[in-house]
């Protein structure tokens, strides 16, 4: 994984990013010699974000086949949330 500075970001500009992703799925950008952020192109990000909601539909059908739900009114979930 290739990492860029923050200054080598300022000064190429975006197109460096460019030139990392067309090889590489991701770069890291560092800040003052600590890696601080990834970059990665939008369809990869598209696909983490699926994986992501595929695992939290996962979790909550295993709460709800072990019974782990509350059911109760709006009304009475908007007080238990808000008190």
């Amino acid at each position: 994984m290739t990492s860029i500075s923050a200054n080598e970001l300022k000064i190429k500009g975006v197109s460096v990013l460019e030139n990392i992703l067309q090889n590489e799925d991701e770069a890291i950008i560092s800040v003052r010699g600590k890696n601080k952020y990834v970059i990665i192109d939008l369809k990869r990000y598209d696909k983490i974000r699926e994986y992501e909601l595929d695992i939290a539909l996962l979790e909550a059908k295993a709460d709800i086949a072990n019974d782990r739900v509350t059911k109760e009114s709006v009304e009475a979930h908007m007080k238990r949330v808000i008190d």
